[in-house]
């Protein structure tokens, strides 16, 4: 936004975010199942630390090529470093251990993501975005020597047999077990909250008047996330299989209070605050489903194929977003749209899931 980008420029570094990863998802699950996971994660995050580095230096829009490599590579250094720890963590906790370790996991994102948010808004403000850049890296490190300290035992099998006969494997684990196919699915759509498109584009064409465009930007997605952890600490204590599907319903009112009320930057915080308020939940009590009912030799893989589905969805409403804008649909319209799919998947778990579980 700060270099001046057109729609479609800010629409594909969305998509090329998402796609890479739908096509090695796969590939990503038998290298998590057949490397040990601290090593590979260490590798990813060096990979990350890269690709920071390399943001500070493009200043202009001559670089769009370079910077959708760089966020190609960082998305899937990204990915695959979340799948590893994603598919470590049930292979030494109970399933009520699990849960609380993924709202853990939730409450710990919402907070720094708070924060981050509150802070680049502030910070990029006054300062720029080069030198927000040089503060991330600075913490990159910072978090590296904090990894290096880990010391979790050796939970990675070499898992037997040639990487074709594990993809081969996987599907057919995947085709003999229709209940994790369908946590799959309800899983992503957790990514129709892939906003990033949307607050971008109503930074830069209905709030420009307003405020500078990093400030609307870190203020909308602070107040979405601060309202992410309230929820997930109190919902966290409700959350079952008997109220999940209100959860899904609770998700869709939220995102049309925030449509409804989007033609008023300050009035759309009540709408941004109700938008946020289920979605931590959903994703930790969803992503607890599916980890708990996946054999332990088919962690990697699946929740491989989980991103892939949800990479498929976050990659289809990133390129929606800009798509129907530019056919001359309002952004309010585009996020009701977006909310309306959290009803189609109350209904898909009450339907498809709820008496399996």
């Amino acid at each position: 936004i700060e270099l001046g980008a057109p729609v479609w420029a800010i629409t594909a570094v969305g998509v090329v975010s998402f796609v890479p990863n739908v096509f090695l998802a796969p590939i990503n699950g038998i290298i998590v199942d057949k490397f040990q996971p601290k090593p590979l994660m260490i590798s990813m995050f060096l990979t990350e630390m890269a690709t920071i580095f390399v943001l500070i230096f493009i200043d202009s829009l001559d670089y769009l090529w370079l910077l959708l490599l760089i966020v190609v590579v960082r998305s899937v250094a990204g990915t695959l470093f979340f799948q590893t720890e994603s598919s470590t963590l049930p292979k030494f906790l109970s399933r009520p251990y699990l849960k609380l370790a993924n709202e853990m996991t939730g409450i710990i994102w919402t907070i720094t993501y708070t924060f981050g948010m509150a802070s680049a808004g502030i910070f990029i403000h006054y300062f720029g975005v080069r030198a927000a850049f040089i503060l991330d890296f600075c913490l990159y490190v910072f978090s590296f020597f904090i990894l290096l300290r880990l010391n979790f035992k050796d939970l990675a099998q070499n898992a037997p047999g040639p990487v074709f006969k594990m993809l081969k494997e996987g599907f057919s684990y995947l085709r003999s077990h229709p209940l994790v196919v369908h946590l799959i699915v309800l899983h992503a759509f957790v990514a129709v909250t892939t906003y990033d498109n949307l607050i971008a584009l109503l930074a830069k064409y209905k709030y420009k008047e307003i405020l500078s465009a990093s400030l609307v930007i870190g203020l909308m997605n602070m107040s979405r996330s601060a309202a992410a952890f309230f929820g997930q600490i109190w919902l966290s204590k409700i959350v079952n299989k008997h109220t999940f599907f209100w959860l899904l319903l609770g998700q869709f009112a939220g995102i049309a209070l925030w449509a409804a009320l989007e033609f008023n930057y300050w009035l759309s915080f009540a709408g941004m605050i109700a938008a946020g308020f289920f979605i931590t939940t959903v994703w930790s009590y969803s992503f607890t489903q599916l980890q708990s009912h996946v054999d332990r030799e088919f962690f990697g893989r699946v929740i491989a194929y989980n991103d892939m589905a949800y990479f498929i969805v976050a990659t289809l409403v990133s390129a929606a977003i800009g798509f129907f804008f530019e056919l001359g649909f309002s952004l309010s319209q585009i996020t009701f749209g977006m909310g309306f799919m959290f009803a189609i998947a109350a209904f898909y778990y009450k339907f498809l899931i709820y008496e399996k579980i």
